[in-house]
C-alpha cells in the first residue's frame, strides 16, 4: 500500500509508536510517506534520520510562537486546545499538493492521522475533497484525551493542570465524540480508550479498533553483563508530563517512607526529561537521585533491582511499563499502570493500590532474588508474547485493508 502518515510531531524513539509502526509498514512492503513537524534541531535531526525508514519525510517547521498562537485563538471557540496547537498552514498545502489526482489516480491508498493534534489536518482534507471519491481516513487517537482530562481534572499534580483539564474537558469530549464519525477507522492503544470513546459517540457508524502499542525486543533486552542493585528503584518517564511528576511524587512522599522505614538503604532513581523543580528538590535527599534526560534508558533498568509505576491517573498503554518488562526488570504497579495489559497481577507484575501496600511489594522483592527472577522472567516473557511491534503493523495493516475494501464500495455504490 501506498500509505500518506501525517502525525504532528516528529516520531522518534520518544514518540515510539509512529515510529515503530511507520519503520514496521515499510518491512512489510509498504510505501510510507510521512508529513510532520518539528519544534527543535533534535526533532528536526530525528526527521532526517527516519527518511532512512521509509519513502518520504516532509517536515516543516513548527515555532513555538505558533503553537501559543493557535491557542490563543482556540479559547473562545468550541475546538479544544489541543486540536489546534499543532496547526501550521504550510504542511496542509503539502498535505493538499500530495493529494491532489495525478493523470485521473491518486499517488496514495490512504491518509494516516495521528493524535488530537493531528486531526485538523484530516479535516482539511475531507473538507477539500468528496468524500465518496477522496481517500480513506484513518484517525489513530492513541489516547482518549477527554478521559485523560477527567482524571487529570482531580488528580493533576498542580493547580494549572487540574484548571486547564477542568477548561478542556466538556469541549473535548464533545469534539471526540464528533471525530469518530469523520474518518472511515479510529484507533486507541486500550481497551478502556476505545470504551471511553464509544461512549462519546453512542450509534457511530465508523468502527474504532484497539490498536496496542508494542516494544522494541532487539533493543529492550536483559543484559547478563549488568549487575542489579539489591537495593535500587527506578521510575522513568517524561518528567514534565504532569501525570509522571504526579507518580514520582506519589512515590517519594507517600509509598518510599514506608520503604526506608524497614530498609533505610534503599536507592529511588527518577530517569526522565525535564522534571520540574519539586522533583529535582528531591534529590537532596541521598537516597534520591534525578537524573533529568538521559541518552539511553537501558542501563538504568537494567541495574536496578525493581522498576517502580505508581500512576494515578493516566491513559492508554505505559511504555514505561513494557519497557521494564523487556529488559526483564520486576515491575510494582498500580491498577491505573497495568489496566490496559493483560497480565495476571502476581505473576508477571506486582500491582498494588495503596501506599502500604505498594510499598509491601517493593519491600517483598528487594528482599528475595528468587522472587526478583521469576517476576522479571515472566514479564519478559508476556511482552514477547504480547507486544511485538511487527504484530501491531499486523494488525494496522489489516484495520488499512478494510478501510480500503469499504471505501471502494462506497464508491461503487
Amino acid at each position: 500500500m501506498r500509505i500518506l502518515f501525517v502525525v504532528p510531531y516528529v516520531p522518534n524513539l520518544v514518540r515510539v509508536r509512529s515510529y515503530q509502526l511507520i519503520r514496521h509498514l515499510t518491512a512489510r512492503g509498504h510505501q510510507v510517506t510521512v508529513l510532520t513537524l518539528w519544534s527543535n534541531e533534535q526533532e528536526r535531526a530525528d526527521a532526517t534520520a527516519l527518511a532512512h525508514q521509509c519513502e518520504q519525510v516532509i517536515a516543516l517547521h513548527l515555532p513555538r510562537w505558533r503553537s501559543w498562537w493557535n491557542s490563543l485563538r482556540a479559547l473562545p471557540t468550541a475546538v479544544p486546545l489541543q486540536a489546534t496547537y499543532a496547526w501550521q498552514p504550510e504542511l496542509a498545502r503539502q498535505l493538499r499538493q500530495l493529494t491532489q489526482l495525478a493523470n485521473g489516480k491518486h499517488l496514495f491508498d490512504l491518509i494516516h492521522v495521528e493524535h488530537l493534534r493531528g486531526v485538523r489536518y484530516g479535516l482539511y482534507y475531507r473538507q477539500n475533497s468528496s468524500r465518496q471519491n477522496g481517500l480513506p481516513l484513518i484517525w489513530d487517537s492513541v489516547d482518549s484525551i477527554s478521559h485523560l482530562f477527567r482524571q487529570t481534572a482531580v488528580h493533576g499534580d498542580s493547580l494549572s493542570s487540574r484548571w486547564l483539564a477542568r477548561l478542556e474537558l466538556e469541549r473535548t469530549e464533545r469534539y471526540e465524540g464528533w471525530l469518530t464519525s469523520q474518518f472511515d477507522q479510529t484507533l486507541v492503544t486500550s481497551p478502556t480508550d476505545k470504551t471511553a470513546l464509544e461512549e462519546l459517540s453512542p450509534g457511530a457508524s465508523s468502527p474504532i479498533h484497539v490498536l496496542p502499542n508494542g516494544v522494541d525486543l532487539s533493543y529492550f533486552w536483559p543484559s547478563s553483563g549488568t549487575t542489579r542493585e539489591a537495593a535500587g528503584l527506578v521510575i522513568s518517564g517524561k518528567m514534565s508530563y504532569h501525570a509522571n511528576i504526579s507518580m514520582a511524587l506519589y512515590l517519594l512522599e507517600a509509598i518510599m517512607p514506608h520503604v526506608w522505614a524497614r530498609r533505610p538503604e534503599t536507592q529511588v532513581t527518577i530517569v526522565g526529561k525535564d522534571p520540574p523543580r519539586r522533583l529535582r528538590a528531591a534529590a537532596q535527599n541521598p537516597n534520591v537521585t534525578v537524573t533529568g534526560e538521559v541518552a539511553d534508558i537501558r542501563p538504568y533498568l537494567r541495574r536496578a533491582a525493581v522498576a517502580v509505576a505508581p500512576i494515578l491517573y493516566g491513559a492508554g498503554i505505559q511504555n514505561k511499563v513494557l519497557e521494564a518488562m523487556a529488559c526483564a526488570t520486576p515491575v510494582v504497579a498500580t491498577p491505573q499502570a497495568v489496566s490496559a495489559l493483560r497480565i495476571v497481577p502476581g505473576q508477571e507484575a506486582l500491582v498494588a493500590e495503596q501506599p502500604a501496600a505498594i510499598a509491601e511489594a517493593i519491600l517483598s522483592l528487594l528482599a528475595s532474588p528468587e522472587q526478583r527472577y521469576q517476576v522479571g522472567a515472566a514479564g519478559r516473557r508476556y511482552v514477547e508474547q504480547n507486544h511485538q511491534w511487527s504484530a501491531a503493523a499486523g494488525c494496522l495493516e489489516s484495520i488499512y485493508k478494510e478501510a480500503v475494501c469499504t471505501h471502494q464500495h462506497r464508491e461503487q455504490s
